[in-house]
């Protein structure tokens, strides 16, 4: 896949190219490949090349569509960047930091172009069955991305308080809906079945979702020298995460506790207050919370293969991926 990735994206104007191969990890800030590049993980490419050859098609023809999706959720990552004004990813500057805010937009909004024109390019039917699938992935991921942004601004208690319910509707659209896409367009390229098509979607819905929950958990408790962030950012920046949410619904002395310490006279949190922060978190059940909803998650996606009659080796290697979304290095 990458090397028609990166043919992709030396499509660009000449400066877009550069700023976004530093943001792919493929070259430092002045634009001098690295010897040792230091890529994403890829796991939207992967799920698509996955249900592609469970439905017995050969890699080649996943191709288009996961360069595609992994242009779409760059382009996704560069502008969530801008937005959350995160300033550290995969242990360096962000492209907005690094480089400005007009350059990052510009940039990203190419990696987006690029996407929808890297399957067009295919001129069959299933090269448009899977651009229609993507676009719809990408209005699904807006929705949810507004509704993340708006709970910023919503209190952390009260009527007005984010509840888990919206935090999974919000998931299931801004996480769930691409890797819903990634497997669903794996299957139409290999020729699937609509009803194939279904299972695979559903089969992505729920890993996004619990991907999300896990993306969440290393949000607040991963080491900043596996995840490229700094530990419990997502706290500092009053994101409202299923383990914060979780844990103030809990209605215990902790969750009682945090919510002093989150409302104190308006104030912020600083990087002083982290520690009993996220102890209180732990002790309230945030943490327990969302891995327990990745669990489920994950457990469902499993399930939704089940009455599909493909390949044990392909079984396997789904459900691998599987647990390895929902129980990564942190």
């Amino acid at each position: 896949m990458e090397p028609a990735l990166r043919a992709a994206v030396k499509r660009l104007p000449a400066a877009l190219s550069r700023i976004s191969a530093y943001h792919f990890g493929w070259h430092n800030a002045a634009g001098t490949a690295l010897t040792d590049p230091s890529s994403g993980k890829a796991v939207r490419p992967a799920l698509a090349y996955l249900a592609a050859e469970a439905l017995g098609g050969p890699p080649r023809c996943a191709t288009p569509g996961a360069v595609a999706i992994e242009l779409v959720h760059n382009f996704a990552l560069v502008h969530d960047d801008i937005m959350d004004g995160d300033i550290m990813r995969r242990n360096r500057p962000t492209l907005w930091k690094q480089f400005g805010t007009g350059p990052a937009l510009l940039a990203g909004d190419g990696l987006h172009i690029l996407a929808i024109d890297t399957l067009l390019s295919q001129h069959t039917d299933r090269a448009r069955t899977a651009v229609s699938l993507l676009t719809r992935a990408m209005i699904a991921t807006l929705h949810g991305q507004a509704k993340d942004l708006g709970f910023t601004q919503r209190p952390w208690s009260g009527p007005a308080a984010v509840t888990p319910d919206e935090y999974r509707q919000a998931a299931a659209a801004k996480t769930g809906a691409l890797i819903a896409c990634s497997t669903a367009v794996g299957a139409v390229l290999a020729g699937g079945h609509p009803r194939h098509v279904a299972r695979f979607a559903a089969f992505g819905r729920h890993l996004g979702i619990a991907f999300q929950c896990t993306d969440d958990v290393i949000g607040l408790w991963g080491e900043p020298g596996r995840t490229g962030k700094p530990v419990g950012g997502d706290l500092l920046a009053a994101r409202k995460t299923l383990p914060i949410i979780a844990a103030l619904a809990s209605d215990t002395p902790a969750a009682r506790g945090l919510l002093d310490l989150l409302s104190r006279g308006g104030e912020p949190l600083t990087a002083n207050d982290l520690p009993e922060a996220l102890h209180l978190v732990d002790v309230a059940g945030g943490r327990a919370a969302a891995e327990a909803e990745a669990q489920r998650h994950m457990t469902a996606a499993i399930h939704a293969l089940a009455p599909l009659r493909i390949s044990s080796q392909a079984r396997e290697e789904l459900n691998a991926m599987a647990l390895y979304l929902t129980r990564r290095d942190r």
